[in-house]
């Protein structure tokens, strides 16, 4: 009899599932654990490249003006804004910070404690540093803690539009009949109108908030041949305006910080004269003159002007067929006309691009310019508005930059020197994630 019922009992299938259905649960169990777990992983490690990002743009910021240490602190405290240490550790030393360059060719970052064009962050939670990311599940197969670590690496650059193009704050207004040619670029923190016939070459850009708000007669596009597609979003600050006053104010106390090579003393040479032609002013310095009133300083036609700084507080006129060969004009008057000309300007020297020669304008106003204003490997800033008439000629280097609107009429023919003779420009840097 018992050996009946054992035998029938061991026939039964009856319950065999059980076995099965627990497999499963507990396979179940530590698959979804491992999910878990590496999802919760992956959520730290978000957070420490945000973190991480954040402190390497603070520190890159702070290098430009300030010392490495006082760089790293100032990444050091935006990291525990965003990843307080009481509650995670010690996610960031002054260690884990370096300076040096990101080399864009091998994909590395090279060391270089001197350096202000790039910084290294690594950022981390580790069993070593005692704030290792815990595991809920796998601490059960033996894992109860995993290290998650990240870097962060920005770098400084200048935008190609700020080197050489038409870059304002406020509307970039061009009418018709112009040749922009290969590399030239206009951006606008507004947006664009564009008359008929303006030609642009391959490799143009122009940019805008919203490429969608450009403006042509009708909504042709095709009426500005290449226009289509050297249209591109994006914005900028324009942060070199922000300096300009402090640029002018340095050359008015010898340029310290911003005098250009061909300026031999500090020595400040101050000219009574309000009608000034070269040999007025003394060449290889600073030549500053003062206005009260309505006065003007006028620079007299038919004159070759070089290798002088003009820093006033004057509305400056530019006579009929005046040559700037190394010459920079800083103006304080916040005028709408701070510095005007007459017809055949000629700003820069005619050098196919080689270095040396450029001239730059700087105003706390706005310029205004008249026919045939030829332009070689220099620069013009404005606070206010930049606006030129017919038959302008840049196609060897120009840069405008203006905190107001930018306007060119027709005829104009502007190019792109690829930086070659633009390097005296007054320049700020910008900052971007580079890997």
């Amino acid at each position: 009899m018992t050996h009946e019922i054992t035998r029938k009992f061991a026939k039964q299938e009856d319950g065999a599932i059980t076995a099965l259905g627990l497999f499963m649960t507990i396979s179940s169990i530590v698959i979804g654990g491992l999910a878990i777990d590496v999802a919760h992983a992956m959520m730290v490690r978000t957070q420490l490249q945000v973190a991480g990002d954040v402190a390497a743009h603070a520190a890159l910021y702070t290098r430009e003006w300030e010392t490495a240490d006082v760089a790293k602190q100032a990444a050091l405290d935006v990291a525990n804004v965003n990843l307080p240490s009481a509650k995670y550790g010690s996610l960031l030393t002054a260690q884990d910070i370096k300076f040096g360059y990101w080399d864009p060719v091998d994909q590395d970052f090279q060391l270089d404690a001197n350096s202000d064009d790039g910084v290294f962050v690594d950022i981390s939670r580790l069993a070593a540093k005692n704030n290792s990311v815990g595991t809920y599940f796998l601490k059960f197969a033996g894992i109860g803690s995993w290290d998650v670590r990240t870097g962060s690496v920005f770098e400084t650059y200048i935008p190609t539009c700020f080197r050489e193009g038409f870059v304002a704050d406020d509307l970039v207004d061009m009418q018709s009949n112009n040749t922009f040619t290969a590399g030239f670029c206009i951006h606008s923190n507004s947006h664009v109108e564009m008359n008929n016939d303006n030609v642009f070459e391959d490799n143009t850009v122009v940019s805008m908030p919203d490429k969608n708000d450009v403006i042509t007669p009708g909504g042709d596009l095709s009426s500005s041949p290449g226009l289509a597609p050297a249209l591109r979003d994006g914005a900028y600050q324009l942060r070199i305006l922000n300096d300009l006053p402090d640029i002018i104010a340095d050359l008015y106390s010898g340029g310290a910080k911003y005098a250009p090579d061909y300026i031999h003393t500090s020595a400040v040479n101050t000219v009574s004269l309000k009608n000034v032609k070269p040999s007025n002013l003394s060449k290889n310095q600073i030549n500053k003159v003062s206005c009260v009133g309505a006065q003007k300083l006028r620079m007299l036609a038919n004159n070759v002007f070089r290798d002088v700084v003009i820093v006033t507080n004057c509305r400056v006129e530019l006579g009929a067929l005046v040559t700037l060969d190394n010459v920079i004009i800083a103006t304080s008057n916040p005028g709408s006309d701070s510095i005007h000309s007459a017809a055949e300007l000629q700003i820069g020297r005619n050098d196919n691009c080689t270095p040396n020669g450029g001239s730059q304008l700087l105003s706390l106003g706005s310029m205004t310019f008249p026919a045939l204003l030829d332009i070689y490997g220099s620069q013009l800033i404005a606070k206010g508005d930049i606006s030129f008439t017919a038959n302008a000629l840049g196609i060897q280097g120009v840069s405008m930059i203006a905190g107001g609107v930018i306007s060119g009429t027709s005829n104009m023919i502007m190019g792109f020197c690829n930086n070659a003779g633009m390097e005296r420009n007054f320049e700020v840097e910008y900052f971007r994630l580079a890997t």
